[in-house]
């Protein structure tokens, strides 16, 4: 998933911190190491002129004591706006825009950064589907592979604008979809949040298909989509998440669970829950 640059070390190392030293001694500096972070899309899905256009890895910087002011900070907390102000910190090249990763790129880059500054394990209570007890779970984040999204199907083609056209087996409808990028993801965190706060019905499923969706038929207007996605029939919109989630390169969070309370046992989702980045 990532490579140290430990090389960085000697010269081509940036200076942390340049503090005062006695007369006649040579000025105390501190370097940090760097780590080549592999990302799932392999760049392909970046634009010409994009800075991780066709581009295999970018380089973050180990984490330090000052990006866990930005973790711990309550105003960037509370904002919601902590994680990417520090993944924004971290990165090596400053011209590329966090908003602007997919959403599997952003996911290597998180984990990465969580090995950097509290290692490899990982230790989270996840609770069971069957009983809800909380079972402790211990996994090794060195240990999750990546998919690369290569799975394509028949049924989808990839086009020169980095989207995928698809036809519906039930409506017959043609449909045009992209990868999700950190901002539709913040997007749609957003406005759940706002729909719970209006005591709203709760729409996830049909917000994300409105998101990801680029034209219905050729039509690309947002009314369209909006129409189109409240009457798709069920079946269609199985058929289309089953095959989308075959195209999206990311990292697999999956891991085996095993409940000690009922014995009950399933693949479940690694859980990046406020032990993540907060360990206690």
């Amino acid at each position: 998933m990532s490579r140290n640059n430990a090389d960085r070390l000697g010269s081509g190392a940036r200076d942390l911190n340049q503090g005062s030293s006695p007369a006649g001694s040579a000025p105390l500096s501190f370097s940090t190491p760097t780590e080549f972070v592999e990302l799932p899309t392999k760049g392909r899905y970046y634009p010409e002129g994009h800075p991780l256009h066709d581009v295999g890895e970018l380089e973050i910087r180990y984490m330090t004591a000052k990006d866990e002011d930005i973790l711990t900070s309550k105003t960037l907390l509370q904002k919601g706006i902590a994680i990417d102000r520090f993944l924004r910190n971290i990165l090596v090249d400053k011209t590329i825009n966090i908003d602007e990763l997919y959403v599997g790129d952003k996911n290597a880059i998180l984990i990465a950064a969580r090995i950097t500054g509290y290692g490899e394990e990982y230790n989270f209570g996840a609770p069971c589907p069957v009983c809800s007890a909380i079972s402790q779970q211990l996994i090794d984040l060195t240990n999750l592979t990546t998919y690369y999204g290569e799975e394509l199907d028949e049924c989808m083609q990839k086009t020169d604008a980095g989207t995928f056209l698809i036809q519906l087996p039930t409506s017959n409808v043609n449909l045009e979809v992209r990868l999700m990028r950190s901002v539709d993801e913040d997007y749609l965190v957003k406005l759940a949040e706002n729909k719970r706060k209006k005591n709203l019905p709760e729409s996830s499923l049909t917000d994300q298909l409105t998101r990801m969706i680029v034209s219905v038929n050729g039509d690309t207007s947002s009314a369209t989509i909006s129409r189109f996605v409240d009457t798709m029939p069920a079946r269609d919109s199985r058929y289309l998440r089953s095959n989308y989630f075959k195209i999206v390169p990311d990292i697999d969070m999956t891991f085996d669970f095993s409940c000690r309370t009922c014995t009950h046992s399933q693949e479940m989702g690694v859980p990046l829950t406020a032990e993540f980045f907060w360990p206690k």
